[in-house]
């Protein structure tokens, strides 16, 4: 079995040796430890801080295999993007261009930078050790956040997006980059990721971006190939997003042409599906029914556990009755809320 539960210091070292695999772009883990250190103790923060308004909480989530204690995974959720600051991304525009001398009139297709997204919650870090052989344990780890939210909405926004990585060659270099950014930051790719550390609302990008849109036909060819395209090891996170009701084709990454997906709350299945019911022990001996795949969570934002289980129906009633296995990792106890989701 796996549970997903909120980060702790004891699993820094973990992470640590996840980020030394993980892909060379930003929108995953921290890559030293000082770094993965100081999400980790930010995230603890956030979950216990009293929130009346999103603001700088970030919450960290990690998939742990019960059996060993390993870590599996991890998936986060910043409360508000650039809440120090503008969160900064290109918008999909079409601008239309009519000469009634010459009887024309055409559409280009044209980037500008924006802060629309500015003060949306952010998914971002989801990352699974074994993305091809992934299971029901990754749409788990990615919905558990969404859960959280769900849980606890006054820690966030009506409106959620997800940065995914995009298009980059086998030594992390970006055609998107190298035909924009480069011209203005002078520096490759991985060198500004570097500078910027992942952020999207550095006052620099404003300094050096181009601030008038920008007309993709002009941009070289592997460029406009590579706007809204993702990462080989993100489209694990792409189809599980767009199937919870996550929308692309607004926005991209101004600094690799990546995908920005988002949507707002009451589009996504979490939200729309998930019921409160009072956790009821099931009798081993019972004759087995029709049974349903659920993502159950604690209803306690402190002591958040999430986990995936096999057990009948909850809709019609107001009781969920799942097995002694699922009571222990969820650290919950009959007569207890749950939130339940079908997976």
């Amino acid at each position: 079995m796996f549970v997903v539960r909120p980060v702790e210091l004891t699993d820094i070292a973990s992470l640590e040796k996840l980020a030394a695999v993980t892909m060379p772009g930003v929108h995953t883990l921290p890559k030293t430890r000082e770094e993965i250190a100081a999400s980790v103790e930010r995230s603890i923060a956030s979950f216990s801080a009293h929130v009346d308004i999103p603001s700088e909480e970030s919450y960290m989530f990690v998939l742990e295999e019960s059996a060993t204690g390993s870590i599996a995974g991890t998936a986060a959720i910043h409360a508000s993007a650039g809440s120090n600051g503008t969160y900064f991304s290109f918008r999909n525009d079409v601008i239309q261009q009519v000469s009634r001398d010459l009887n024309i009139s055409h559409s280009v297709h044209a980037l500008t930078l924006c802060s629309e997204l500015t003060g949306y919650s952010q998914l971002s870090g989801f990352y699974v050790t074994d993305r091809e052989n992934a299971g029901v344990e990754a749409t788990l780890l990615s919905r558990a956040r969404l859960l959280f939210a769900v849980l606890a909405p006054h820690r966030f926004a009506d409106r959620f997006f997800v940065p995914l990585a995009g298009s980059t060659d086998n030594d992390g270099q970006s055609p998107f980059w190298d035909a924009l950014g480069r011209k203005f930051f002078k520096m490759d790719f991985l060198d500004a990721e570097r500078v910027i550390g992942g952020a999207r609302n550095r006052t620099l990008i404003v300094e050096l971006m181009p601030h008038y849109p920008v007309y993709v036909p002009l941009l070289p060819g592997a460029a406009q190939a590579a706007m809204g395209q993702i990462h080989p090891d993100g489209e694990l996170a792409f189809s599980l997003l767009t199937e919870e009701g996550f929308e692309a084709d607004d926005y991209i990454d101004i600094f690799d042409g990546g995908p920005i997906l988002q949507a707002h709350k009451n589009s996504l299945r979490t939200f729309g599906g998930s019921i409160i019911r009072r956790v009821e022990l099931a009798e081993p001996d019972a004759l087995p029914g029709a049974m349903v795949t659920y993502a159950v969570a604690t209803s306690s934002e402190q002591n958040f556990r999430a986990i995936t289980v096999a057990c009948a129906s909850a809709e019609s009633g107001d009781t969920v009755q799942l097995p002694v296995g699922a009571l222990r990792a969820l650290m919950v106890a009959p007569g207890d809320n749950v939130i339940c989701v079908r997976i």
